[in-house]
């Protein structure tokens, strides 16, 4: 937030009418399925008001018939920018194609979309490395398998993922199953959407111990779905966390806790506070400036004890030393 504060400073003394202009800016979120979301959703609006600016904010509810419903009525509307993450990966050429033609700047947060449009349809794109997350969530896996000394036992996983068709969801199971394909040991034995959702994950995680009570690891493409799981797992008597290792993606707050308290293992982290980068980039824009093509997080992992290895020269954080830090 303090680097968003010394831009809009700046830009006031180059731009002194900068203040005096109405901007407008049409916000498609996806819903509020956790608490990243939730959290992601306050940081935008937050952030583009506290630069000054008229925001329309639309929540989907995780429908994409109604992100596409919102952008049309973004375009009716005349906003002067649209910021937008898509709930699914496919599907947006045709009303993309409409926000290209109504010359409406499109900043991209979070996820990208798959469309035949080029690269020329949006001005940049913000977000995480969802390939990376999954295969750091790979490497810690394995890093913490050689420190139990079970580095040469078969290994059970579950894997609880994300919403179906969406970026996050696909890159995380890729980058964690092309990681871990170089250690035969480790197996998925069952995989199975929870929508990102704790309700979802509880169900999903009570069938897959219904099903295969050997489980050694979870591993959820969000903290949310993980969180329903270990109620699952204590319900059915074993200890999260111990009898079954949990892995998980989005560093919230509740799985610090979680953490913490022994319940859970690990969490890479997936920042959502993305909201003071998303009004830097308006405020350089109406300023006449350019900016990246692609912005990157900054991002880590914690877990247990830290000192564990996830990437290269890439070492956990104790959650412990963290959880105070974390605002959601």
């Amino acid at each position: 937030m303090k680097k968003l504060l010394v831009a809009m400073l700046v830009l006031a003394l180059l731009v002194p009418s900068l203040s005096a202009m109405a901007v407008t800016v049409g916000f498609s979120q996806i819903g509020a399925e956790s608490d990243w979301r939730v959290a992601n959703t306050k940081s935008i609006n937050e952030a583009l008001e506290g630069a000054g600016f008229t925001v329309v904010f639309d929540d989907a509810q995780q429908q994409q018939p109604n992100q596409i419903r919102a952008l049309r009525n973004f375009i009716t509307q005349g906003v002067d920018y649209i910021v937008f993450t898509g709930v699914v990966t496919t599907g947006w050429d045709e009303v993309l194609q409409e926000v290209i033609d109504a010359e409406i700047p499109l900043i991209l947060v979070d996820r990208f979309p798959d469309t035949e449009l080029g690269d020329d349809y949006y001005v940049t794109l913000i977000n995480s490395d969802f390939t990376e997350e999954g295969r750091r969530s790979g490497e810690w896996l394995v890093e913490y398998l050689k420190l139990l000394g079970r580095d040469g036992d078969d290994i059970k996983i579950v894997e609880l993922q994300g919403t179906t068709g969406s970026q996050p969801a696909i890159e995380r199971q890729t980058g964690f199953m092309d990681y871990i394909a170089d250690f035969p040991n480790l197996e998925v034995i069952a995989s199975q959407t929870g929508n990102f959702t704790s309700s979802e994950g509880q169900a999903v995680m009570e069938t897959f111990l219904k099903a295969h009570p050997e489980i050694d690891v979870l591993y959820a493409h969000n903290d949310q779905m993980a969180i329903g799981a270990i109620d699952a797992i204590k319900a059915a008597g074993k200890v999260p966390g111990k009898d079954i290792i949990i892995l998980s993606i989005d560093a919230v707050k509740a799985i610090f806790d979680e953490i913490v308290a022994g319940n859970a293992n690990c969490t890479v982290e997936c920042s959502p506070i993305l909201g003071p980068q998303v009004a830097e980039i308006i405020l350089t824009l109406e300023a006449g400036g350019t900016v990246e093509k692609h912005i990157r997080s900054i991002e880590y992992a914690y877990d247990t004890d830290g000192g564990v290895q996830y990437g290269e020269g890439l070492f956990t954080i104790k959650a412990a030393d963290e959880i105070d830090n974390r605002e959601f």
